[in-house]
């Protein structure tokens, strides 16, 4: 069962006190016969009080000439002025305000005017009370109008916080997802094609150089492992529970000879200018651009050859992993490994070149400042 709200209870408690009123000073004063005017007036002033949420100021206007008629005409001088407070404070609170100050002041006018004209109805402390009735009442719908509207913004921001806080959660869910998809492809790519390339080398050698072949077959070994324990590594992170701390150390310029001799390539290095005291960030995404660019020669340039450059200055630090292979390694950009390289470039505020070269193979070169602060990369990178 629906339960009634607060408006409907106000205007029946006030239509019931009008009426009993009138019935009482009926009664008791024993006046007869009534006029019409006794009982049409504070009838129609209660329809008035009924609709006054609907048609706030149209109520206002029946309530209040309806009073106004009803004390200088009808004998019964009921308490029908309770209506119109009631119709003053919906006024106020529906944002009428001045109607409702309007209606009010030409009451008081209209009672002030008729008490001066002849006999007294109403002595001075009771036209002030019914004045103060009357500005309290204007006043106070006006308050619970602005405390309404208070709440409704207060509500609003807290709804625009939240739906804020929760676009925020997942533009940051989906940047982890990135990173995540990014490291996986960076380090599991790069030790599964190596995977292969010593595999196929352990296939070529396995009757006419037996050690060459076990050697290949330990560092498949060896990598396997490293591959499984990153792996579980990045799984681990992903269901938040404790993992050991890694056990070997992470990618860095400084350990570019095992990066190298980890893609299975023949790589002619050529490092020059300070690499050794890089900040920690442009150091972890050099290297890591290292290892993808040599993996990508190693899965689709055609060739076991490359050739990497390496230079420092005090401003930035330029990479870049060149090969001459009949193969093209990635078609301006469009796979996975070159968008992953460039992302990591930009979001240090640096900028990555890949493209086939005039006199053939392809080539990768990455630019990384080393004074510009970090900032993500922008939607249209991704």
């Amino acid at each position: 069962m629906r339960r009634p709200s607060i408006d409907t209870i106000v205007s029946l408690v006030s239509i019931a006190v009008v009426l009993a009123g009138t019935l009482f000073t009926y009664f008791f004063r024993h006046i007869d016969p009534l006029s019409a005017t006794d009982v049409l007036l504070p009838l129609l002033a209660c329809g008035g009080v009924l609709a006054r949420r609907r048609y706030p100021v149209a109520a206002l206007i029946v309530v209040a000439s309806s009073v106004a008629a009803y004390y200088p005409l009808s004998a019964l001088d009921g308490p029908a002025m309770v209506l119109v407070f009631v119709a003053l404070y919906s006024a106020a609170d529906r944002g009428r305000l001045t109607a409702a100050i309007a209606t009010g002041a030409a009451l008081l006018l209209a009672m002030g005017i008729g008490e001066t004209g002849g006999t007294r109805h109403v002595d001075d402390s009771a036209f002030v009370s019914i004045a103060g009735w009357v500005v309290a009442a204007i006043a106070f719908g006006g308050v619970t109008r602005n405390r309404r509207a208070y709440l409704s913004e207060a509500r609003r921001h807290t709804l625009d916080a939240l739906q804020t806080k929760e676009e925020e959660a997942r533009r940051r869910a989906g940047e982890e997802r990135l990173r995540i998809a990014r490291e996986l492809h960076d380090v599991l790519g790069h030790n599964i094609s190596m995977i292969n390339v010593q595999a196929s080398a352990a296939l070529h050698g396995l009757t006419k150089r037996p050690d060459a072949a076990e050697t290949a077959l330990r560092t498949i070994k060896d990598t396997s492992k490293e591959t499984l324990r990153e792996l579980r590594t990045t799984l681990g992170v992903l269901r938040q529970v404790d993992e050991d701390a890694p056990v070997t150390p992470a990618d860095s310029l400084a350990r570019v000879d095992a990066l190298v001799a980890a893609s299975g390539l023949t790589v002619r290095t050529e490092l020059s200018g300070p690499l050794d005291a890089l900040p920690t960030e442009v150091d972890l995404a050099a290297a890591r651009i290292v290892r993808e660019a040599l993996t990508n020669v190693s899965r689709h340039s055609g060739t076991d050859r490359a050739t990497l450059t390496i230079a420092g200055t005090s401003g930035d630090v330029v990479i870049e992993v060149s090969d001459d292979g009949p193969g093209a390694t990635y078609d301006g950009g469009s796979g996975f490994g070159v968008q992953g390289m460039r992302e990591r470039a930009s979001a240090l505020g640096g900028a990555l070149e890949a493209g086939p070269r005039p006199e053939g193979g392809y080539r990768v070169t990455a630019r990384l400042p080393l004074s510009q602060p970090l900032h993500q990369p922008k939607n249209g990178t991704r």
